[in-house]
């Protein structure tokens, strides 16, 4: 188990590498793909305030034309994307360059929906450097030609937790993202 863990980790890196730039650098795309992560009293989280920090200024500089938010909003007290929707406005981002998607339960599902429900083709996710290559790869495998920018903006409490936590979503990205590719060839 441990070796195939630090295997799919070592694939997972190495296959988003390339894709991965800084804010001036990356090239334009159509859209921003903000990740959903927690919220709390109508406030993201400074996790989640980075990531949307990190997509609006993408969109100020013309390298976005839409923002999609995704995440959580399986309860009534519990809505990521409204809070993510309210900060954007909030920042100058317009109404109409917003885009919500309510069912982003986990990363895997948010790049599911993005291609398949969105319509997304090409994209710059915004998430922690910790997060991002498990989420270009899960982009990209499901047909989006997705870039990255870490939005890392200060340190994070929980860093570690977070490290250990991507490192088991890493391994499990990569095995559905191999069944994924198994059912296609299928067909």
């Amino acid at each position: 188990l441990a070796t195939y863990v630090i295997a799919a980790n070592a694939f997972v890196l190495a296959r988003a590498a390339p894709h991965t730039f800084g804010a001036d650098d990356v090239p334009s795309r159509e859209v921003a793909i903000v990740l959903g992560a927690k919220v709390a009293h109508g406030e993201p989280s400074a996790v989640l305030a980075d990531r949307l920090q990190c997509a609006e200024e993408l969109h100020r500089s013309g390298r976005v034309g839409k923002i999609l938010v995704t995440g959580d909003r399986s309860s009534p007290g519990y809505d990521e994307p409204t809070v993510m929707a309210a900060w954007l406005r909030a920042h100058g981002v317009p109404d109409e360059d917003v885009l919500i998607d309510p069912a982003g339960f986990r990363t895997h599902d948010s790049m599911q929906r993005a291609a398949a429900v969105f319509g997304v083709k090409d994209a710059i996710v915004c998430t922690q450097a910790f997060h991002l290559s498990r989420a270009i790869v899960l982009a990209r495998g499901f047909g989006i030609d997705a870039v990255g920018v870490p939005a890392d903006r200060r340190p994070y409490r929980g860093a570690r937790r977070f490290a250990l936590r991507e490192t088991i979503s890493r391994a499990f990205a990569f095995a559905e993202q191999t069944a994924l590719v198994r059912a296609v060839r299928r067909g």
